[in-house]
């Protein structure tokens, strides 16, 4: 689908509007976010793509509308399991309840920022080397054995290469100064210098974690579009609607036992989708002489239709199994809402850790990279 400049241009004001009016919103009065406030606003971002999804079949036709709903879902969907990192994040750096709305919308903004220049890296590369579609295909199934052989196994957070840079070019305080994310202070020598807050680090983790689940996600959309426009919107509106969904699903996280089982398979399924359209479009010298091969291809509406399915039935499997079969811990733990603490950060630095630091506080139901 071809996009003009101006059409690029449009769309990425109006998502930055979109954002703005979010954090003004935020910033004018810093509160703890409840199930009802953050029900309409997943309402509203859900809304949003649902009205964009509207204006590209009517503009452009079915298959691309059909595109970014199944792009939209996937990428929704795989970014459920990001919350479960989130909390570990919260937790391991105590953020104040009134914060984390806050902390997640800026984290989220480094997470756009960077995952926008992945899409073009990716879209680039697509571009010139059709036969790195092999390569995704097998990325995407091995990482779906990778998260359902993993979907039992525990987390914790471990600070990643960018926090400790920033450790070591910056002193970072003990304790939260507002939403401050930077503050002078006198250090021990009595030199007024500047501080890191905790608050820039937490924002920074989160943005980085998610690059990271980027990974497999933006892999995955690639198989089921590769046009680069439905793929860069479809994050977009998956993301602007994640920090609403973090506080809406709360406890429920705990709840979806089945669902990396779930996004093991919708990841199997699209991997084999793509090894499937490699092969159909062929040019790799050492198969097939560099011929295509008659195999079956995925369409899209299939592809949607497998994703939906296998997500309604992972959630209502969750929930039957938390409610008639509950094990020992299922959905026993704290949500988001309890993730974030007013506990001093100094606490940390009384039983010898340093604060935020790879806190070992673990949770289950997360098995894909959190950071290292």
């Amino acid at each position: 689908m071809y996009v003009p400049f101006w059409v690029w241009a449009l769309t990425i004001v109006g998502l930055l509007a979109v954002l703005a009016v979010d954090l003004w919103i935020v910033g004018r009065r810093p509160h703890e976010v409840g199930v009802r406030e953050a029900a309409r606003w997943v309402g509203v971002y859900i809304g949003l793509a649902a009205v964009f999804a509207a204006g590209l079949y009517v503009l452009a036709g079915r298959d691309p509308a059909t595109a970014f709903v199944a792009g939209y879902i996937t990428e929704y969907s795989l970014s459920v399991d990001n919350l479960f990192v989130f909390l570990l994040i919260m937790s391991a750096f105590a953020v104040p309840k009134v914060y984390q709305h806050r902390v997640l919308l800026f984290g989220i903004l480094i997470a756009l920022v960077l995952r926008g220049a992945f899409i073009l890296a990716g879209a680039a590369v697509i571009e010139r080397f059709s036969w790195v579609f092999y390569l995704f295909g097998a990325f995407l199934v091995l990482t779906a054995i990778k998260v359902v052989m993993e979907g039992d196994e525990d987390e914790e957070f471990k600070e990643n290469a960018a926090l400790r840079l920033v450790r070591r070019v910056l002193p970072v305080t003990d304790d939260y100064v507002g939403s401050r994310s930077l503050v002078r202070r006198r250090d021990t020598h009595g030199r007024l210098r500047w501080f890191v807050t905790p608050m820039l680090m937490v924002m920074i983790a989160i943005g980085m974690t998610d690059l990271l689940f980027a990974l497999d996600s933006i892999p995955a959309i690639f198989g089921l579009t590769r046009d680069p426009y439905i793929v860069f919107t479809a994050n977009m509106f998956a993301l602007m609607g994640l920090r609403q969904l973090y506080f809406l699903l709360g406890g429920l996280l705990k709840k979806l036992v089945y669902l990396s089982y779930g996004l093991g398979v919708i990841l199997a399924f699209i991997g084999v989708k793509l090894v499937l359209e490699a092969l159909h479009t062929n040019t790799v010298p050492f198969i097939n002489d560099g011929e295509p091969l008659g195999v079956p291809t995925i369409g899209i509406e299939l592809s949607l239709a497998v994703i939906v399915g296998v997500l309604l039935l992972t959630t209502v499997a969750s929930l039957v199994k938390v409610r008639f079969f509950p094990g020992d811990d299922a959905g026993d733990e704290a949500g988001p809402d309890e993730a974030g603490t007013d506990q001093p950060l100094d606490h940390a630095r009384e039983e010898g850790e340093e604060p935020g630091a790879g806190h070992e506080t673990a949770t289950s139901g997360s098995s894909r990279t959190s950071g290292s």
